[in-house]
């Protein structure tokens, strides 16, 4: 059955209407019944492994392949992958040792860099229960296209949206869908930005309302952000990528808390994932040592950090990963330049130090500008 066109209580807005959004419409549901009767759930129950469930409109019948693309306007230069969905200059790439970049390429990581923060925190800001995740989907995506940049998830290996949102149980590559956020819930946002020719990619996790997040989702997240933050404070010249999977599971596991392994943080440039690979867990193989000078390279650092199992299954989309057991999970990343006394944070906040994101008890997102710009302090 299609979704009415406009719903009788629309003046009580709660969340969007699919009808609507295809049509540009920016009214949305009157009530959960309202909302119950023109969404849908196209998984199976036994996908399941938490609370959560999927929520799409009528005409989503199979995820991703149902799901309507937003569009960038032409004269914003694209990935090789955003008609296609396969990166073949990635593919080429993916045996060999990672790309070093010269001055011009890093003055470009830096300024991708400063605009994904920009955008990330703008859409932090709108964070509030009753959003949809296709709402900050939307603010994500407009929020690219007017600083002249391809929101880079969008089509990558044919992902439908063009930010992952990733909640509660769900460690990462959520898909953006019609459920409204409730206060109860925390929230990844997973923001990258295509400019000039390079990516920048940063996330961060938030509670939805603080003061009513369960208090072991909110020490999930503190440790989340400890991790990555120690992490990087251990990166200087002659480190080992191998190293920093060791002072994350030990954080991890000084908290009873998990580390996934399946998916680790990677090299960044022009490529949005390439060589080096960065586990996140103790015990690992990555080869490679951090180098300055002329081996500049970038790369991230993303720990999925797990109140309970840290092993994953994934929603018949095949993108949505969720903990085998439904605990919950955060997650942080930052794009880091390793140079000669040390590293250099591409991503951070002006003025931002080691520790501010987990030695603050508060992990509330910044307060909505009201514009469709924000500046990222």
């Amino acid at each position: 059955m299609a979704a009415p066109t406009s719903c009788p209580g629309f003046n009580t807005p709660k969340s969007r209407c699919p009808t609507c959004l295809k049509q540009g419409v920016t009214s949305r549901w009157c009530s959960k019944e309202c909302f119950a009767d023109n969404s849908h759930d196209p998984y199976p129950k036994k996908a399941y492994t938490g609370t959560l469930r999927a929520s799409f409109p009528a005409s989503v019948r199979s995820v991703p392949s149902d799901i309507q693309q937003r569009q960038v306007p032409a004269h914003i230069p694209k990935p090789d992958y955003a008609e296609s969905g396969q990166s073949k200059t990635e593919m080429a790439a993916r045996n060999f040792a990672p790309a070093c970049l010269d001055a011009k390429g890093i003055e470009g990581m830096r300024e991708v860099c400063r605009l994904a923060r920009e955008v990330l925190d703008l859409a932090a800001s709108h964070i509030k229960p009753g959003i949809t995740t296709i709402e900050l989907d939307e603010i994500v995506h407009n929020a690219c296209i007017e600083r002249g940049a391809y929101p880079s998830p969008l089509n990558y290996m044919l992902f439908p949206r063009s930010v992952c949102t990733s909640v509660n149980e769900v460690i990462c590559h959520g898909i953006p869908d019609l459920r409204p956020l409730e206060k109860e819930d925390i929230i990844n946002l997973d923001v990258t930005l295509y400019h000039n020719g390079f990516h920048g990619d940063i996330n961060g996790t938030y509670p939805v309302d603080e003061a009513h997040t369960p208090p072991d989702s909110l020490r999930l997240i503190r440790t989340a952000r400890e991790c990555l933050d120690e992490a990087i404070a251990i990166c200087k010249p002659g480190v080992p990528y191998s190293q920093l999977g060791k002072v994350i599971e030990g954080i991890a596991n000084r908290e009873g808390m998990g580390t996934n392994r399946r998916y680790c943080g990677h090299g960044i440039n022009q490529l949005f994932h390439c060589t080096p690979n960065v586990p996140h867990y103790a015990a690992n193989k990555a080869p490679y040592v951090m180098k300055p000078g002329e081996d500049l390279i970038t790369f991230t650092i993303e720990p999925m950090i797990t109140l309970g199992d840290h092993r994953d299954k994934h929603w018949p989309d095949n993108w949505t990963a969720v903990t085998r057991d439904g605990s919950h999970s955060a997650q942080f990343e930052e794009t880091l330049l390793i140079t000669e006394d040390g590293v250099e944070v591409l991503t951070a906040k002006p003025g931002w130090k080691l520790g501010d994101g987990w030695r603050n008890t508060s992990q509330k997102a910044p307060e909505a500008s009201g514009s469709g710009s924000q500046n990222g302090a």
